[in-house]
């Protein structure tokens, strides 16, 4: 496929702003993944930078996924992974304290935020699978098997929304939600009848998706308790 060059950048040739070309040159040539780019002399030249400005621009695309080399085709367009970046920072102790209670408080919202499609495409063999977990917690106190039941329970409520951006996205926040919430003593709850995985369950099976996410928050609320104003 044959595109025109993109418009030179201007005196300073920046890094920053070669990339920010080279993402508006996509757009206006209207790439699609598996098209291939100019030269990178052809491109330079028709910037206005040198290779070495141009090669720092295209490596920071790379590593975004947006482009790739391959063989005798040169540089392509790509799908991109649109988690991928933040797969790589998404580590508890690389973030700072506000980071971590903004991702926390994220995972909570993600979570009341998936009752229509959870009401849209839960099926009984994932009803099955919700209940075989909770009967698993309601026949043990061994506090461990518990964690790993609630852990289970709201993993599951994930698969079920069939959405697999969303169920990679909670797992990766996960980790920061496990790792913020251990580290706070949650003061007296302000809920009086707290619902537990099965009262979730209930609902799921016949109730609502207005009464789930309410449902949802108050099982939630010790979370929230613990959110500061």
């Amino acid at each position: 496929m044959k595109v025109n060059q993109p418009k030179p950048v201007g005196a300073i040739s920046l890094v920053d702003q070669v990339e920010m070309r080279l993402r508006e040159f996509f757009r206006e040539e209207n790439l699609q993944p598996g098209d291939a780019l100019p030269k990178e002399s052809e491109l330079a030249d028709s910037m206005g930078v040198s290779r070495t400005a141009l090669r720092e621009a295209l490596s920071r695309l790379k590593t975004l996924g947006l482009i790739e080399s391959r063989r005798n085709r040169g540089i392509i367009l790509t799908q991109p992974d649109i988690l991928g970046g933040m797969e790589r920072v998404l580590e508890p102790t690389f973030l700072d304290t506000n980071t971590l209670q903004d991702v926390f408080e994220l995972r909570l919202v993600l979570e009341l935020g998936i009752s229509e499609l959870l009401f849209l495409r839960k099926t009984p063999v994932s009803l099955i699978k919700l209940e075989e977990i909770v009967e698993k917690e309601e026949a043990t106190d061994d506090r461990l098997i518990k964690i790993r039941c609630d852990a289970d329970f709201h993993a599951t409520l994930y698969k079920i929304s069939g959405n697999d951006t969303i169920l990679r996205f909670q797992k990766m926040l996960q980790p920061i939600f496990n790792y913020v919430y251990s580290g706070v003593i949650p003061g007296r709850s302000t809920v009086k009848k707290p619902v537990t995985h099965r009262d979730l369950l209930e609902v799921l099976k016949t109730g609502t998706a207005g009464k789930f996410r309410e449902s949802m928050q108050i099982h939630l609320q010790v979370y929230f308790d613990t959110i500061p104003e």
